[in-house]
C-alpha cells in the first residue's frame, strides 16, 4: 500500500512529440511527404494527381473556417455543442480523398468532414448541428454526431470505442458478400484503452476483413496524455502485436495521409487484409466547446505544433509548387465564407422536427397501434410553445 496522503502513481511529465524534419521515432518510423518548408521529399513523394492537393486544401480550409463559425454560434447560444477538428483536418480530408464512393466510414468525433468531401451538402451537414427538421437524423443525435446513408458514413458513439468492432463487422460482411467495399474505422488515442479496441483488432487479425483502422493520436483523450494511456512506444505497435500490418503516418501531412490510406485500401480490396494506421497529429483547439485546454497544457506546447499546422503546411506546398498565391487564397477564403454563411442561413431556417417523426425509422411498415398513436398526436395539434406541425 502507498503511504497515507501520497499518490499511488506519480505524475509523469513528458514533452510533446512534435514531428519535425529530423524526427525519426524508434518504432515503425513516421511516414511523411511534406517537409517543414512545404517542399515534398523526393524519396517519399507519391506524386499524386495534381488536383488532390488543391482539393485537400479547399476542404481543409473550409473546415477551419466552418469550425470557427460553429464555435461562434455556440457561444451565441444558437447551437448547443460543437466539437471542432482544428489542427487535425489533414486526417479526415486525406482519408476521404483516398477511398471509393461505395466504401463505408465508421467515424470518431473528428472525421465527420469526410461526408462533405464525399458529397453531402453543407447545409444538410450544418442542420445536424442545429438538430432541426433539416437534419437527416431528425434531431435525435447529439450535435457533431453526423451520419448519412447517402455517403455511407455512420455516426460515432460517445460510448468511446464501440464503433470500431462495428467497422470490423461491416468489413467482415463486405468480405462475405464479395462486393469490393472497404471499411474505414476510426478511434482516438484514448479509445485504445477501451476493450472494444482490442476486440476489434482481434477480429480484424483473425478474419482478415477489408478494413483500414485509423487511430488519430492527437495527444489528448480530452485532457489525458498518451503516456497515461499506454507504456507502448507508439500506438502503431499495438496493431502489429495483433498480427496486423501497421504503420505510423504524419497526420498533419495530408499528402502522406492520402497516400498511406489509399495504399491500405487498395491492399484490402485485393484481399490482403486489414491495416492499422497511427496518424500522429495534435488537437490545436479545445476538445469541444465544453472544454478549457489551458487548464492542462501550455501555449508554448501549442505554438510548437503550430509550426506544422496542416493547413499552413499544405499552403506552403501549394505556394512552392506555383498553384497558390495570396490573391487566389484570399478569393478562396471569401468564397468559402460566403458558402458557409449561406449554409448556416439555410440550415437555421428549418423549424424543429415534427413531433410525429418519433414514429419514423423504426419499422419498415408501422404497426397499426403505432399508426393510431401517431394520428392521435397529429390530431392533438402542436404542443404549447411549439410551432409548426409538431
Amino acid at each position: 500500500m502507498s503511504a497515507p496522503g501520497k499518490s499511488r502513481m506519480p505524475r509523469v511529465a513528458r514533452p510533446p512529440e512534435v514531428p519535425s524534419g529530423s524526427d525519426t521515432p524508434a518504432d515503425l518510423g513516421l511516414y511523411r511527404v511534406l517537409r517543414d518548408d512545404g517542399t515534398a521529399a523526393p524519396t517519399t513523394d507519391p506524386a499524386l494527381d495534381d488536383d488532390v492537393a488543391w482539393r485537400a486544401y479547399r476542404y481543409m480550409k473550409l473546415m477551419r473556417l466552418l469550425d470557427a463559425r460553429m464555435i461562434l454560434l455556440q457561444r451565441q447560444g444558437r447551437v448547443g455543442f460543437y466539437g471542432a477538428c482544428t489542427g487535425q483536418e489533414a486526417v479526415p480530408i486525406g482519408c476521404a480523398l483516398a477511398i471509393e464512393p461505395n466504401d463505408w466510414v465508421f467515424q470518431a468525433l473528428r472525421e465527420s468532414s469526410m461526408m462533405l468531401v464525399r458529397g453531402l451538402p453543407l447545409a444538410t451537414y450544418v442542420a445536424q448541428i442545429f438538430g432541426n427538421s433539416g437534419d437527416l437524423l431528425k434531431g435525435r443525435m447529439q450535435p457533431s454526431h453526423m451520419s448519412a446513408r447517402q455517403v455511407n458514413q455512420v455516426s460515432w458513439s460517445s460510448c468511446i470505442g464501440n464503433h470500431l468492432p462495428q467497422a470490423v463487422g461491416a468489413a467482415m460482411a463486405a468480405k462475405a458478400k464479395g462486393d469490393g467495399q472497404v471499411v474505414l474505422g476510426f478511434i482516438g488515442d484514448g479509445g485504445t484503452s477501451e476493450p472494444d479496441f482490442h476486440q476489434a483488432l482481434t477480429f480484424a487479425a483473425t478474419y482478415q476483413p477489408p478494413c483500414v483502422l485509423i487511430c488519430q493520436n492527437n495527444h489528448f483523450a480530452i485532457s489525458v496524455r498518451p503516456w497515461s494511456q499506454t507504456a507502448s512506444p507508439t500506438y502503431a505497435v499495438k496493431g502489429r502485436a495483433y498480427g496486423i500490418r501497421s504503420e505510423r503516418v504524419d497526420g498533419n501531412d495530408v499528402l502522406a495521409m492520402t497516400h498511406a490510406v489509399r495504399r491500405a485500401a487498395d491492399r484490402a480490396r485485393r484481399g490482403e487484409g486489414p491495416t492499422f494506421i497511427e496518424a500522429v497529429t495534435y488537437r490545436i483547439g479545445a476538445h469541444s466547446t465544453s472544454d478549457d485546454p489551458s487548464r492542462y497544457r501550455t501555449q508554448e506546447e501549442v505554438d510548437a505544433w503550430l509550426a506544422r499546422d496542416p493547413v499552413s503546411l499544405l499552403r506552403r506546398h501549394l505556394v512552392t509548387t506555383g498553384r497558390l498565391d495570396d490573391a487566389r487564397d484570399k478569393a478562396l477564403e471569401d468564397e468559402l465564407n460566403a458558402t458557409i454563411a449561406a449554409a448556416v442561413d439555410e440550415a437555421e431556417a428549418h423549424p424543429p422536427p415534427p413531433r410525429e417523426s418519433i414514429f419514423d425509422d423504426v419499422y419498415a411498415e408501422l404497426p397499426w397501434h403505432l399508426q393510431e398513436q401517431r394520428q392521435e398526436m397529429v390530431d392533438a395539434g402542436p404542443a404549447p410553445g411549439h410551432g409548426g406541425s409538431g
